[in-house]
């Protein structure tokens, strides 16, 4: 019998599924390698390899036979093929930007363990897809609001979430749709760097987000009576921002956010908050020419820092602080802890924080292959983020449950069949 892939589900899943990985029709024992490689939409190519050893009848399950040492990763990871994908181009971090294509994924099996590994034995193809059959993308143009609407199949109203990525600006797409494969209807919001939106980051007002959020108030899809936000790095700041001077806001969580604003002055009617000061003096940059910019900005406790401090305690929400421990952008864990006490001292409810050893700044949804540096668009060149492949992928995993289950819980009272596991 020839060497065979077999892969399940068989030839397509969502992103953020597992996929169960198995090689039948090798001899006993039997030494290969495993070769997984997929190219993002601008052609670059991702890739990672395992050594493996079939058993005594000449298969090899992933979920059951460690990785030797060698390759990218080495234990027993039934996903290590996906999350250990590493860019060939450095600095490079995957994402998607059109949804509603999948990622090809491509397997190899070959000879034994040498450099390069010998004859290809066999292989197979497999799609990952972002949007579950069913799930309707709906391009937003509406008032000044530049936003892609996602929602779930079958009749709604559904529970609702603004999703807000960081300082790259544009629209991404990807973490709303998968979240919307989940019963949510997901308003993937950009705000600067899109179509006719600000260039740059030197101010925001308030104003407009105010307006994607009655948009999604007043949208007979979106179940009331309020609405819950979702956000990532500088998105994070601007929901707690969100939260805290606009009605509607049941539910908020942050992933890496800050409690105090960065980077951007922020207005709201005759309100003005100053973005933390930095200083470019605090920023360390290797041999290699990555920079650590982990202690550029000020304290938010001190000096003209606290008038940056984002009122929290206005806000009528619970609040999730998703924390990566290893984040190199800044100091992700003292915002969340601070953000807690400061909610305590006025009387309101302690917020979850779920903090993760070994994580870093992007986490994303499940298998993306972690980021361990890239460009920073106002730095001007790449800096660490942080995180050990491994530890990164579990927080993923695990923070993609919470996610869903503090969702469920303040948007419709119920809770989801999931659990956390770390």
């Amino acid at each position: 019998v020839a060497p065979s892939i077999r892969l399940s589900p068989a030839t397509r899943s969502l992103f953020d599924e597992p996929l169960a990985i198995a090689v039948q029709g090798l001899g006993p024992r039997q030494q290969v390698t495993l070769r997984a490689s997929m190219r993002d939409e601008t052609g670059e190519l991702f890739q990672a390899s395992a050594r493996y050893q079939a058993g005594d009848d000449g298969e090899l399950d992933l979920a059951r036979c460690p990785a030797l040492p060698g390759g990218s990763f080495s234990g027993l990871e039934p996903m290590g093929l996906l999350w250990a994908l590493q860019p060939q181009k450095p600095f490079w971090r995957l994402v998607k930007r059109d949804v509603q294509k999948p990622f090809l994924l491509q397997l190899e099996v070959c000879e034994g363990h040498g450099k390069p590994p010998g004859r290809l034995l066999a292989q197979a193809q497999h799609e990952r897809a972002f949007l579950r059959d069913g799930v309707r993308r709906v391009p937003v143009r509406e008032g000044r609001i530049r936003a892609t609407l996602f929602l779930p199949p079958g009749n709604g109203p559904f529970p609702g979430i603004i999703d807000l990525y960081g300082t790259g600006g544009g629209l991404p797409e990807y973490r709303a749709c998968l979240l919307a494969n989940y019963g949510f209807a997901v308003l993937a919001l950009a705000y600067y760097r899109y179509e006719d939106l600000p260039k740059d980051m030197k101010e925001f007002h308030l104003e407009y987000f105010e307006e994607a959020v009655n948009y999604m108030l007043q949208h007979t899809q979106v179940k009331g009576p309020g609405i819950g936000l979702l956000g990532i790095s500088k998105g994070g700041d601007l929901c707690t921002s969100m939260a805290s001077f606009l009605k509607g806001i049941t539910a908020t969580a942050l992933i890496n956010g800050s409690v105090a604003n960065v980077a951007a002055v922020l207005r709201y009617k005759n309100i003005i908050i100053p973005p933390l000061g930095f200083s470019l003096k605090r920023i360390k940059v290797s041999k290699s020419g990555i920079a650590d910019i982990s202690d550029a900005l000020n304290d938010p406790l001190e000096g003209p820092g606290q008038q940056s401090f984002i009122p929290l305690e206005k806000a009528e929400c619970r609040f999730l602080f998703i924390v990566g421990q290893d984040d190199r952008n800044w100091k992700s864990e003292f915002f969340a802890v601070e953000g807690s006490k400061r909610l305590q001292a006025h009387g309101k409810e302690k917020p979850k924080i779920v903090c993760y050893p070994g994580a870093g700044h992007y986490i994303e949804p499940p298998f993306f292959p972690m980021c361990a540096a890239s460009m920073h668009l106002l730095i001007g060149k790449p800096v660490e983020w942080g995180g050990e492949p491994k530890a990164h992928c579990e927080a993923q995993i695990d923070a993609w449950q919470q996610i869903q289950a503090f969702f469920h819980k303040h948007l419709t009272g119920k809770p989801s069949g999931t659990s956390g596991k770390l």
